[in-house]
């Protein structure tokens, strides 16, 4: 899946180590002013503890791909890398002179494949991030035209993507896709959100 300098890759160990570069340059910018309250203050990045928390995600999920437990309430999902052809993008360093090296993977993408209220109301069907130093692409729309393909071949339709109210730029990238706004929902308290400081979400919709 192909868009200009963009590529979605299925995660592989051949990529590790640009996916900890990716995650090294992203720990030197700022804290992200889009963490919801109470979020835990930015610790020394960890190169050692990146590289093995996204090694055991490749064990967990081959090739992007995870197994849903019905019991537990989860779905089936794809997970993808935007990659980023080095001939377009270098990255600078926050407060750095020059640029520090390309940065082929910008971030990543996911798809959960069903249909239930957790996904229409807190998680959605698609979630996203793009590393700082890669940002004002418009990579995480343009990741998401990319799947909507996939997105059709699983018959998911509407197609719900849910972010916090104060997260701007997720909030433009629905709008970008063609996605409406529905609502802003309360999350509950007993949820996984709730305990990292999330209190809402807003809803948008897109039929395909």
């Amino acid at each position: 899946m192909v868009d200009g300098e963009l590529t979605l890759v299925a995660p592989s160990s051949k990529y590790v180590e640009d996916a900890v570069y990716g995650e090294a340059v992203a720990a030197t910018y700022p804290p992200d002013p889009m963490s919801p309250p109470g979020s835990a203050a930015p610790m020394p990045f960890d190169a050692m503890g990146a590289r093995r928390r996204i090694e055991d995600f490749l064990e967990a999920c081959s090739r992007g791909r995870q197994r849903g437990d019905r019991l537990a309430g989860k779905v089936p999902a794809y997970h993808f890398w935007m990659m980023i052809d080095p001939a377009h993008l270098g990255v600078r360093a926050a407060g750095g002179d020059g640029l520090v090296g390309p940065s082929r993977i910008a971030g990543g993408i996911g798809l959960r494949v069903g249909q239930n209220r957790e996904l229409e109301f807190f998680s959605g069907h698609i979630g996203y991030h793009v590393f700082p130093q890669c940002r004002g692409r418009h990579l995480a729309a343009r990741a998401c035209r990319l799947l909507l393909p996939l997105c059709r071949a699983h018959k998911l339709t509407p197609l719900w993507i849910t972010t916090n109210p104060d997260n701007t730029p997720s909030r433009k990238t629905c709008l970008r896709l063609g996605a409406r706004l529905v609502d802003t929902v309360a999350i509950p308290e007993d949820h996984p959100f709730f305990a990292r400081g999330e209190t809402h979400k807003c809803r948008y919709r897109l039929d395909l």
